[in-house]
């Protein structure tokens, strides 16, 4: 190959909102000024024949290897400028997003409540002490990491690994410096702590804890791809029934993560993606949530005590061209959950109260490992035909216009467990 062509890949940046403030789109930080501070190193994807990628690992090594795809590495400046000018092998840089976090959290040492509002709407019960279901299911939370000492969590905890290191991955590492992997597998699978914490949706499934971000709640494509992959293999060999739950995206497609989504459906695997947080306006939907192969979650908001829900400004929409055809195709927003103001548990191992459809998509997982529990012989598309169904009877109008029963805003609707 004597392509020189240098070609700029989408990575994943973390959807989420906290204390209302949302945080800016892959898009947006593309144009942000960048730091004037030059990286001694950077992520880049190098594809070539299989000996001229060989040639390339001895100069540079390899961080992940997708066979055909290519492999990834970092590298310094003067290595990648040395890759490009040798016309042997084609170089795509893989560029690294950040959240734009605000430092308004007010985390607590104990919640404030056992069974937080968005479990108890799920449930469908106002008065909810406690939840169940979920055994023998596994669900892998691709995040920054998880506190697997926090006293809701750790009994749950099977896997625990890095994606984010030099290394494929390191096994029995997962630490969260950031709190948003721990706050999404709390609401998942928390299991009350005891009955002094907080009760997730599912707290008998078993949590795989892949660290795929950093601790600013960055992280590259190909360490996101990696865990995919890998976590899709665990569930074949292990004879597992697995659930890939991701509370993150990019405005942009990119085939590393796509090819590993359609590589997991094909084991088996059930894929649940945050919509993402880019605001009202339609086609706003991020990837992986925009794949038609990925389950994509809005962000409800609870108006009034009551049970009033609608979908949160925040919550990004899908393409509103294909309201009403009850088929889910790409940038289609597939179903929507709780996702403002929710409670869950924290990387101090305390709690907190953070919203974002990040914090909807766990919701969804965890009613999707509570339906497969119950229903074992179903497959994974199966579980995602009662998620829809569950969502049409609980339709939630997304806005102006919108179709009833499948809209670009909330799409069929809020599945519930009863």
């Amino acid at each position: 190959m004597k392509s020189k062509r240098l070609i700029s890949t989408a990575v994943l940046s973390l959807v989420m909102v906290f204390s209302g403030v949302s945080f800016s789109s892959a898009a947006e930080m593309e144009k942000a000024p960048k730091d004037s501070a030059q990286k001694e190193t950077f992520r880049v994807l190098i594809k070539g024949s299989q000996a001229e990628r060989a040639q390339a690992k001895k100069d540079v090594g390899v961080h992940h290897d997708f066979n055909g795809q290519g492999f990834t590495v970092d590298v310094s400046a003067e290595e990648y400028e040395k890759l490009v000018k040798s016309g042997d092998v084609e170089v795509k840089k893989v560029p690294e997003f950040k959240i734009a976090a605000t430092n308004q959290l007010k985390a607590t040492s104990s919640p404030t409540t056992r069974v937080p509002w968005g479990i108890k709407a799920i449930y469908n019960n106002s008065s909810l002490t406690s939840t169940s279901g979920g055994s023998g299911i596994k669900v892998a939370v691709l995040d920054t990491g998880v506190l697997k000492t926090h006293k809701d969590l750790s009994s749950n905890v099977e896997q625990c690994k890095d994606f984010t290191t030099g290394s494929t991955y390191v096994n029995n590492s997962c630490a969260d410096r950031n709190g948003h992997g721990t706050h999404v597998a709390g609401t998942v699978l928390g299991n009350g702590g005891g009955g002094t914490g907080v009760y997730g949706v599912a707290p008998q499934a078993k949590l795989w804890a892949y660290k795929v971000l950093s601790d600013s709640g960055s992280g590259y494509s190909d360490d996101i791809a990696a865990a995919i992959r890998h976590a899709a293999d665990q569930a074949t060999s292990t004879g597992s029934k697995l659930i890939l739950s991701m509370s993150l995206g990019s405005s942009a497609n990119d085939s590393l993560i796509s090819s590993a989504v359609t590589y997991a459906q094909g084991k088996g695997v059930l894929i649940i993606a945050a919509a993402g947080n880019s605001g009202s306006s339609a086609n706003t939907i991020g990837y992986p949530g925009a794949l038609a192969n990925v389950v994509a979650v809005a962000a409800l908001e609870n108006v009034q005590a009551n049970g009033t829900y609608r979908v949160a400004n925040y919550s990004s929409r899908g393409n509103p061209n294909t309201d009403g055809d009850y088929v889910i195709g790409v940038k289609d927003i597939e179903v929507s959950a709780p996702g403002s103001a929710v409670e869950s548990t924290w990387y101090t191992g305390g709690y907190n109260t953070i919203s974002g459809t990040s914090m909807a998509t766990p919701h969804v997982s965890g009613l999707a490992a509570k339906i497969w529990a119950s229903n074992t012989g179903y497959s994974a598309s199966q579980v995602r035909t009662v998620l829809q169904n569950r969502a049409k009877a609980n339709d939630i109008l997304g806005g102006t216009g919108a179709a009833a029963g499948d809209d670009y805003a909330s799409g069929f609707g809020f599945p519930r467990v009863q």
